[in-house]
């Protein structure tokens, strides 16, 4: 397995399995254009537990152009229905004088704060704060330039699989190695915004794991934190989701976005996942092996006189487990008792005549 470490403000963080699992809170456009308002999506972040916030670097000028042509008008997704693409960009950015304050103040909260470019603009901007990790997006997997700019910055980078087939997804992770890149974390990802239960396809996270030899993870748009939690048992090393403060307050990303409290929820649960995985064990644990005296075993459940036979009446397989084990019973019918034996005793070698 290909080891994924990053910078934090807590030292060297180690990724993958065996390892705690890394969750991301999406800040994304839940900001609604106002700082204060992206500086208490941080702490509620940090107050839930999370490792990290990631933001989005463009502007509505990076990513498209101001068209009000048919291709760049949106037709799907009913929270983004009704305006064009230059629009819900311009609704839905962070400022760039943003990143470096809010980068400094999350660190400041113990958060790695990163950032998945749209353009090598942005890879340019980010790479002057010093970032320590990137995210390419579900959309970006197919922007060859854009990956290898991303390659060139010798960072770690999580990227989202998305719509990508099996050869564009090589080829993208190709372009960002050979442009030097150094690990590669790849996340299963459902590009429905939001996602249904039934289209998750979470068996796909294993399988990129077998395939690529990579740290594997998911990045949820579904509702709740079911996905999320089944995703972490069937091996992923992290989980990023979209958090918003609240829900009533609108915006094109908040019907799949967590509320701190629910996100805190979707925390505490991964963590009960992650250590209830363990590892494989047979046989009694530490904390069942007290119980194994509730196991059955062979007890003398009548009065038996010495030189007296055991019987299907006298020798029962019963509950608790002080006498022999119930696969004596055969060689223990038959044989004669070594001494007079009273009800409910344990059967023992040293009560059955050689």
């Amino acid at each position: 397995m290909t080891e994924f470490s990053i910078n934090t403000p807590k030292g060297k963080r180690e990724i993958g399995p065996g390892q705690p699992v890394f969750i991301i809170a999406e800040m994304s456009c839940n900001h609604h254009q106002s700082y204060e308002t992206a500086v208490k999506i941080i702490d509620a972040a940090a107050q839930a537990g999370v490792d990290a916030v990631k933001l989005q670097t463009y502007t509505p000028n990076t990513i498209t152009i101001d068209s009000d042509k048919e291709y760049f008008q949106i037709k799907v997704n009913e929270a983004w229905q009704g305006q064009t693409l230059h629009q819900l960009y311009q609704q839905a950015y962070t400022p760039w004088d943003w990143h470096g304050k809010l980068k400094d103040y999350a660190e400041s909260k113990g958060l790695v704060l990163f950032s998945f470019p749209l353009d090598v603009t942005a890879v340019d901007f980010l790479e002057t704060l010093k970032v320590d990790l990137y995210k390419v997006g579900s959309f970006e997997v197919v922007d060859i330039p854009l990956l290898k700019r991303i390659g060139q910055t010798k960072k770690p980078v999580i990227i989202s699989r998305g719509m990508a087939s099996l050869e564009e997804l090589e080829l993208a992770i190709k372009t960002l190695k050979d442009n030097g890149c150094p690990q590669v974390a790849i996340l299963h990802c459902i590009s429905a915004y939001p996602a249904k239960p039934a289209d998750m396809n979470l068996l796909m996270i294993p399988d990129i794991a077998k395939r690529f030899k990579t740290v594997v993870g998911l990045s949820d748009h579904s509702l709740g934190k079911t996905a999320a939690v089944a995703a972490v048992a069937l091996g992923a090393s992290i989980v990023e989701k979209h958090f918003i403060l609240s829900r009533a307050e609108g915006g094109p990303d908040a019907a799949y976005s967590l509320e701190p409290a629910e996100f805190k929820d979707l925390v505490l649960s991964i963590r009960d996942a992650e250590v209830a995985l363990g590892q494989v064990q047979y046989g009694a644990g530490l904390k069942e092996a007290e119980n194994i005296i509730f196991r059955k075993s062979l007890f003398v459940v009548e009065d038996v006189k010495k030189g007296e036979k055991f019987t299907p009446k006298n020798v029962r397989s019963i509950r608790p487990g002080h006498g022999l084990e119930p696969k004596y019973y055969d060689q223990v019918i038959g044989q004669t008792a070594a001494a007079d034996i009273s009800r409910a005793t344990p059967l023992s070698w040293s009560l059955i005549a050689k």
